[in-house]
C-alpha cells in the first residue's frame, strides 16, 4: 500500500516543525513535544505520519547514544561515548582528574568511581548512572 504525499503540505509541516539530527537534550525534549502533539491528534494526515516517522527515527537515534540499553557495561558505554567524540585518553584523564586513573578505567582494571560518574555524566551530557 503506497501513500502519496503532497508534496506542498509536508514542505509547510517540514518547515514548521525543522526536524534535524537531535545533538542535545533541549532538542530532543523539543522532538518528544512534537511527537506527543501529533499522537494527540484524533486523525493524521499522510503527510504528518511521515513527519511523525521522522521525528521517531530522530529520537531512536538519539537514545540509542544517549541512553543506551542495560546490556552495555559502564566501560563500553564510555569506549563508545569516547570513540564517537574523537577522544583520547588524556581528554578522559582531564575529566576524571587523573591520567593513572583513566589508564586502568580504560584498560579494565578499575571501575568507574561516583565522583568520576558524575563528571563523566557532565562532560557528555549524559546521565551518570550510565557509569555506575
Amino acid at each position: 500500500m503506497n501513500i502519496t504525499i503532497d508534496k506542498k503540505r509536508y514542505s509547510s509541516l517540514l518547515e514548521e516543525a525543522q526536524p534535524q539530527v537531535i545533538k542535545t537534550e533541549e532538542a530532543y525534549a523539543r522532538a518528544l513535544e512534537q511527537v506527543e502533539a501529533l499522537i494527540e491528534a484524533e486523525e493524521l494526515s499522510p503527510e504528518q505520519e511521515a513527519l511523525l516517522d521522522l521525528l521517531a527515527t530522530l529520537i531512536e537515534a538519539y537514545e540509542a547514544v544517549q541512553y543506551p540499553t542495560e546490556n552495555s557495561t559502564p566501560l563500553e558505554v564510555l569506549s563508545y561515548l569516547m570513540e564517537v567524540r574523537e577522544m583520547k585518553q588524556s581528554d578522559l584523564a582531564e575529566i576524571i582528574g587523573s591520567k593513572g586513573h583513566a589508564s586502568e578505567i580504560l584498560n579494565g582494571k578499575r571501575g568507574i568511581s561516583k565522583s568520576q560518574a558524575y563528571a563523566l555524566g557532565e562532560a557528555f551530557h549524559v546521565s551518570h548512572s550510565l557509569f555506575i
